[in-house]
């Protein structure tokens, strides 16, 4: 070959290399999903999400009104809407729900039983409100570093999220019967029975246990917002395991993703 031929070999080459490395294009546009982050004051909120944002968590106060990060993983864009937990916030919590296509509900694992009851309470109207019932939930047990913190399964009977979602939320009717003789119905094992003592005297009655069982959680929130689909995580985390924190958002955004997908589907 001679030494223009080989000059032009070159000059080719370094064509090609340039197309593959800088002549693909752009890549292709993350999906980007609006959520707003609610929980008490001293959750770990703002923490969470300064760490998600490579942030230094040291410096962090408190949100006293609501602060919005984009919060990028490698598949979507997380636009997240932080609402401030203190007691003269929360009852405004509902006007920023507007657009909102997902929840993140930050819980405080160590925190005490009057500020779990309040927490439980706030996460039962939230999951019942008519923006927010229908959309998925990444409920965070946040603060598992800490040696008070609950476990994953203690919080989710406290939180009563430990239900079975299959029944349906419709009451169901029970049937009476006459107790065995000589027996009174509390000692009876049949727990599918309203029994009653006759027309005069005192009645004692005992619920079905499903029915006894949706009751109680018929008093803290609706069981069909979360039936639909059961579209909701429940989650232990820590700053010092952001594996796992991370982990929890990739579930979050698959729910994102399905939820986009039977929309297009519809």
């Amino acid at each position: 070959m001679t030494d223009l031929q080989i000059t032009e070999a070159f000059l080719y080459m370094d064509y090609l290399c340039f197309r593959a490395l800088c002549c693909k294009g752009p890549p292709p546009a993350r999906p980007e999903y609006d959520l707003v982050c609610i929980g008490l004051t001293g959750a770990g909120k703002t923490s969470l999400l300064s760490k998600l944002c490579s942030e230094s968590p040291d410096n962090v106060v408190s949100t006293t009104g609501f602060s919005i990060k984009a919060v990028p993983f490698q598949n979507a864009i997380l636009n997240v809407k932080e609402l401030g937990g203190a007691d003269n916030i929360r009852k405004y919590w509902s006007r920023y729900y507007q657009g909102s296509q997902g929840v993140i509900f930050v819980l405080d694992s160590a925190s005490s039983e009057d500020d779990l009851e309040t927490a439980r309470n706030e996460l039962h109207s939230a999951l019942q409100h008519p923006q927010l019932c229908t959309l998925p939930f990444l409920i965070l047990a946040n603060h598992q570093d800490k040696p008070a913190a609950r476990s994953v399964q203690e919080n989710s009977q406290l939180l009563l999220l430990a239900v079975d979602l299959n029944i349906s939320p419709t009451c169901r009717s029970c049937q009476l019967f006459s107790p065995p003789a000589g027996q009174c119905p509390a000692q009876s094992a049949d727990w599918q029975v309203l029994p009653s003592w006759g027309r005069v005297g005192p009645r004692c009655w005992l619920l079905h246990k499903q029915f006894q069982i949706l009751l109680e959680v018929k008093k803290y929130f609706e069981l069909e917002p979360l039936a639909r689909g059961k579209r909701w995580i429940l989650q232990p985390c820590s700053l010092d395991d952001m594996d796992a924190l991370k982990d929890s958002f990739s579930q979050l955004i698959n729910l994102l993703e399905e939820k986009d997908h039977e929309a297009v589907r519809m």
